[in-house]
């Protein structure tokens, strides 16, 4: 009935269920009827549960974002799962919302992101489904929108930490939330329990998670909260604060924050509170914005209004400047470090700002790229991922030797200042009046 030849069926390493490899072989010359019909049938069950798999990327090859600068705090995602080119209609928008004015950027983790905005005179604190762009919980409570000089709004970021959420407004408001209802934990307004001053343009920083504390740019020189009850744990003294979030570093058995002021770069002991050093380091209206990058036991910073770039060499008590320069100003977004080399905006907003490469231990600049305005930028899978301040979403490959856009798009209008996050295979982009889309760049 059958011909008297070999079947044979290979299916191997295919994404069932995560990690599951299958061979099947049927390798005889004389069946039965009946165990032919029990391998068809098998078969085909088999071929229904591929198909069926095949339709969801695992989640095991996208990274959530779950707070400013993501889970590394460099702007470096190790996501590889998603799209780095697009036909040339662009890619597809899977939703649009509306979040208020502001330039919080977005935090992802658990199907869930997380943002901010104003709106009338009220700050509210969104939660999204990240996939669908529908509202799971939000929290508004009342805020100035203080938009002198730019559109207003807050500036800092949500921080997830498993299932909690902190969020800090321009004006010192301070909330713990259950992650997944909104409920608020707490809450207090920092400037006032610590009675330090609130700087020029409204506290930006996002909350740094360190053990059991929230370290806040708040006052001189920080000031570290307990995440589970809001009490105070140390504090600076009241002097007008940077807007940079806290970084993060070890220095032998102890850990240590850079803080920026309104003067200074400090490195601050997490555990005591106390300055281990501190770098003087100028601007006009002490705006001190960029995040630092930490290699070893050395910094590069880097601030706008023709201040410029530095390379600090460092221990637990002293700082000295490596080199210095004006060829990389970061006004409002941090540089990103790949392999050896700095990749960030030169120049303020409203000027000729440029995307620059610049070698992190020289300050030599390597390539120069005009018409992207004050934009940002992070980085995953080698690829730099860049929103221009009007809203054109481009790709380009990292590289030290030049610049080369493989994929670009207009995906949102008027001014872009937030930078573009990456998740899941989603680029998230958000303008100064609210609008955030998701940006599908699945495989």
């Amino acid at each position: 009935m059958f011909p008297n030849v070999p079947l044979r069926l290979h299916a191997s390493n295919l994404p069932v269920a995560g990690f599951v490899r299958i061979q099947l072989v049927l390798n005889s010359y004389e069946f039965r009827y009946s165990s032919f019909q029990y391998a068809a049938r098998l078969i085909c069950k088999l071929f229904l549960v591929l198909s069926f798999a095949c339709q969801f990327p695992l989640s095991a090859n996208g990274d959530d974002w779950p707070n400013w600068r993501g889970a590394s705090r460099n702007g470096v995602s190790t996501e590889k799962n998603w799209q780095s080119n697009w036909p040339s209609d662009g890619p597809k928008i899977r939703w649009k919302a509306n979040v208020g004015v502001g330039f919080s950027s977005m935090a992802v983790a658990d199907g869930c992101l997380y943002t901010m905005g104003n709106s009338d005179n009220r700050d509210t604190v969104h939660c999204l489904d990240s996939k669908s762009g529908k509202v799971i919980w939000k929290h508004s409570y009342d805020c100035p929108l203080d938009d002198r000089f730019f559109e207003g709004g807050p500036t800092s970021t949500p921080t997830i930490d498993g299932d909690r959420v902190y969020t800090l407004s321009r004006q010192g408001d301070l909330f713990c939330f259950d992650a997944r209802v909104g409920t608020v934990h707490w809450s207090k307004n920092i400037a006032q329990d610590a009675e330090v001053r609130i700087p020029g343009w409204g506290f930006s920083s996002s909350p740094l998670v360190h053990e059991d504390r929230l370290i806040l740019n708040v006052g001189e020189s920080g000031l570290a909260i307990n995440k589970s009850t809001g009490d105070i744990l140390w504090q600076s003294g009241d002097a007008e604060a940077g807007y940079m979030t806290p970084h993060r570093l070890r220095i032998g058995e102890k850990w240590f924050a850079l803080i920026a002021s309104g003067k200074f770069y400090q490195c601050v002991n997490l555990e005591s509170g106390k300055v281990a050093w501190k770098h003087r380091w100028l601007t006009t209206n002490g705006c001190n914005a960029a995040d630092p990058i930490v290699v070893g036991d050395q910094v590069f910073i880097s601030s706008g209004y023709g201040r410029g770039a530095a390379l600090l060499s460092f221990t637990d008590s002293s700082a000295k400047v490596a080199w210095s320069n004006t060829e990389m100003q970061n006004q409002l977004n941090s540089s990103v470090l790949v392999d050896g080399f700095v990749y960030g905006f030169d120049g303020d907003e409203g000027a000729d700002a440029q995307l620059k490469c610049m070698e992190y231990a020289t300050g030599e600049i390597r390539w120069s790229q005009a018409g992207f305005g004050a934009g940002s930028l992070m980085v995953a899978d080698n690829q730099l991922i860049i929103l221009s301040e009007t809203g054109e979403l481009t790709i380009a490959p990292v590289s030290n030797e030049l610049f080369k856009a493989s994929a670009s798009a207009q995906v949102l209008a008027g001014k872009c200042w937030t930078v573009p996050v990456l998740s899941n295979a989603c680029i998230y982009c958000r303008n100064a009046v609210g609008e955030v889309v998701c940006v599908d760049v699945s495989p």
